[in-house]
């Protein structure tokens, strides 16, 4: 377990950079093609539970290392340094995603895996849709900006949804595929033991 792990960890930070090097979706308004949760969630049906909270801490602070934003607000002596979004709130969104996913392990274990892609799209937009809420609320807070959702912003939160939905077969197929080549079977249900 612990090899594929490493493994998980790896994939997850390629993804984390190619995800970067795939452009907006025109078609979509703009929405972005995310990697890096399909990975997550894979490792969250993969792994049991202490793993998946494993790669729930390394995902997320990937994530949030690359998408942290301080401001500066004001000008002069009256400015002030904001942090918009902080480090760590990724990593608390992944464990609550993970273990709903790992709730749904025992399906995995018996080779249904269409739920999975079904939340694993799910999940991917409740992540923008957290940060898009997050973002939101900080700024009608500091700039008395009004809360606002338009199509543009609802393309932008499904989008990234659909595309992991359609991409999370192929995804799951190679991570499958990459368990194997390093010894573990994450379909394999250990026995419970016996109650007297």
């Amino acid at each position: 377990m612990i090899r594929f792990f490493l493994v998980l960890l790896l994939t997850a930070f390629v993804a984390l950079v190619a995800q970067h090097y795939i452009p907006p979706l025109a078609f979509m308004a703009g929405a972005r093609v995310y990697l890096l949760p399909l990975v997550f969630f894979f490792g969250a049906l993969a792994l049991p539970f202490s793993g998946m909270l494993a790669l729930a801490f390394a995902c997320g602070f990937m994530w949030d290392a690359l998408t942290v934003q301080v401001l500066e607000v004001g000008m002069g002596p009256t400015s002030a340094t904001v942090v918009e979004i902080g480090l760590g709130w990724s990593i608390v969104l992944y464990a609550a995603l993970g273990a709903v996913m790992s709730g749904l392990r025992p399906l995995f274990q018996r080779g249904r895996w269409e739920v999975h892609c079904l939340m694993s799209g799910i999940c991917t937009s409740l992540i923008v849709l957290a940060e898009f809420l997050m973002l939101s609320v900080r700024r009608a807070a500091l700039y008395n900006v009004p809360f606002e959702f338009n199509h543009d912003i609802w393309m932008r939160i499904a989008g990234p949804g659909l595309v992991a939905l359609l991409l999370a077969p192929i995804a799951f197929f190679f991570l499958k595929a990459m368990a194997a080549l390093v010894g573990y079977n994450p379909n394999v249900v250990k026995p419970q033991e016996e109650v007297e």
